[in-house]
């Protein structure tokens, strides 16, 4: 059973006010980058290491801010971290509570069904490009949608007003154009 979009949108923002209330404001960009590194140490020991100031990487993004970046993936049990994984796993409880995931046949939305046809794999391949565009986008602009629109706006910051403006102006346009046909 889907959650009334009223009552999704007050628990969002609620959970957002206790957020900056009690930790900081949202943002999970960076995080992905932190995973990274996390993957690229094991794989490569020595990307990042321990000195008497704090921690450094031989990666000069990963070192830049005092070794920030480095820090927080030799020691990932830290607050943005932990919220990363605890989305994703929020995301699968939700599915589970609301019946589990659906069966292969199923997958595609009837929207995407009638613009682009049955395969799953073409979608998830659509999502995928989509997805990384949008990450790309976000770490060339030194954030993502959670920090600049969400908590941006949230702190009735301008540049998260612009943000947010410049986002629908993009999605909006580029969705009537690429789903002409209903579901």
């Amino acid at each position: 059973m889907p959650l009334n979009w009223k009552t999704g949108g007050l628990l969002l923002g609620l959970v957002f006010f206790a957020a900056v209330l009690l930790v900081k404001p949202i943002g999970v960009s960076t995080q992905f980058v932190i995973l990274d590194a996390i993957i690229g140490d094991a794989v490569n020991p020595g990307l990042i290491t321990e000195t008497e100031e704090g921690y450094t990487s031989t990666n000069a993004y990963l070192a830049k801010s005092g070794g920030k970046y480095a820090g927080n993936a030799a020691n990932p049990l830290n607050y943005s971290f932990v919220f990363v994984l605890a989305m994703a796993a929020g995301g699968f409880l939700s599915a589970m509570t609301r019946g589990g995931i659906p069966k292969p046949d199923r997958r595609v939305p009837a929207l995407w069904r009638a613009n682009f046809g049955d395969s799953p794999l073409r979608r998830h391949a659509a999502a995928f490009l989509g997805g990384f565009i949008v990450l790309y986008g976000a770490r060339l602009a030194g954030g993502c949608t959670s920090g600049h629109m969400m908590s941006g706006m949230m702190q009735t910051a301008v540049s998260g007003y612009i943000f947010a403006l410049g986002a629908f102006g993009a999605a909006v346009p580029v969705a009537l154009m690429l789903y002409r046909k209903e579901g």
